[in-house]
C-alpha cells in the first residue's frame, strides 16, 4: 500500500511538470505535515532517506534532486534560478502549508531563497552546512557581476580528460567529509553529473548573496555548522553572515567536514529531532 502510494504521489508530481526533463525530481514519502529536503550540488534526494528514518515526527517528505545530477536530464542555463522558480511553483501548486525545509549546503541556500520569497508558508528552516555567501569565504571581494559561464576557469574544466576530473574528484570528496567509505560516494556523484551542469551551476552558487533576503525570513531556523577547518573560524562566518536573519540558532558541531550527516550521523539526528519537536 506504502508503495502504492509513492507511484500515486510520483504520478502526481509529474503531471504538475516536474519529471525528468525540468529542474527538479521529487519523490514524496509518507503522511504529515510536509519536510521539503533539498540535497547540496551534485548529491541526489535520496541522500535524505536515513534521515526520514530517523525522525520522530509524522512527515510528508519531500526529497528533491536537480537536474544535470543523478542520471537527471540538464537544462539550459541559469540553473539555480530555475529550480527556485520551480520550487516555489511546486509548494504553491501542491498547496503545501506549515512547511518545514531541511537543506544541505546549495540545498541551505535554496531553503533561505524559499523562506525568503514565502514567508507565511514556511515556517521551520534547518540549514546544513551552508554560508549564505560562499563567494565572500572563498573569494573575498570579488562582485557577482565578474563571475561569468565563459571563463578561462570553467573553460579548462570543462575541457580537463577523465582521469584528471577523476583525480580532482577525489581531492574534493576527501574535504567534504572523514568518512573513509562515503568519499567514494561522492566521487561518483561528481563523475556521474553533467559537466556543463557542474560548471556552470557552480558558478551560479558562487554569485549568490543571500545576505540581502535574510530580514524576509519569517522561519524559526536552526543552522547546523561543520568546524573544519576549524571550529572558531566556522562559527564566526556563520554568525557573521546571518546576522540579519532573527530567529535563528547557530550549532556547531566537532569532529565533521562538510557532510556532517556522514560524519556525525547521530548528533545531527538528534538535533533535527529537538528543533522539529521543539514548539
Amino acid at each position: 500500500m506504502k508503495t502504492l502510494k509513492i507511484v500515486f504521489l510520483l504520478i502526481i508530481v509529474t503531471s504538475l511538470g516536474y519529471s525528468q526533463s525540468s529542474s527538479i525530481k521529487i519523490e514524496v514519502l509518507g503522511e504529515g505535515d510536509p519536510i521539503i529536503f533539498l540535497p547540496g550540488f551534485i548529491t541526489p534526494g535520496s541522500i535524505w532517506k536515513e534521515t526520514v528514518t530517523h525522525l520522530t515526527l509524522d512527515n510528508e517528505a519531500h526529497l528533491v534532486s536537480y537536474a544535470g545530477f543523478n542520471g537527471i536530464a540538464p537544462i539550459e542555463m541559469p540553473w539555480y534560478n530555475t529550480i527556485k522558480k520551480e520550487l516555489v511553483t511546486y509548494i504553491k501548486n501542491k498547496k503545501l502549508t506549515n512547511v518545514t525545509i531541511i537543506g544541505h549546503s546549495m540545498g541551505g541556500n535554496l531553503a533561505t531563497d524559499l523562506a525568503a520569497e514565502l514567508p507565511d508558508t514556511v515556517t521551520k528552516l534547518i540549514i546544513v552546512d551552508a554560508l549564505a555567501c560562499m563567494r565572500e569565504v572563498m573569494m573575498p571581494g570579488i562582485p557577482a557581476s565578474s563571475l561569468q559561464y565563459d571563463s578561462p576557469y570553467n573553460q579548462q574544466v570543462l575541457a580537463m580528460e577523465e582521469a584528471q576530473f577523476k583525480q580532482t574528484a577525489m581531492m574534493m570528496a576527501q574535504n567534504m567529509t572523514n568518512t573513509e567509505d562515503k568519499v567514494q560516494t561522492i566521487v561518483d556523484w561528481i563523475l556521474e553529473a553533467d559537466r556543463k551542469t557542474y560548471v556552470y551551476g557552480y558558478t551560479d552558487l558562487l554569485k549568490l548573496d543571500l545576505r540581502e533576503v535574510l530580514d524576509k525570513v519569517n522561519a524559526k531556523t536552526l543552522i547546523l555548522g561543520a568546524s573544519f577547518p576549524s571550529l572558531e573560524m566556522a562559527k564566526d562566518n556563520y554568525e557573521k553572515q546571518y546576522s540579519n536573519l532573527s530567529d535563528k540558532t547557530i550549532t556547531m558541531v566537532s569532529n565533521s567536514k562538510h557532510f556532517i550527516m556522514f560524519d556525525q550521523p547521530e548528533w545531527f539526528y538528534n538535533q533535527v529531532n529537538a528543533f522539529l519537536t521543539n514548539e
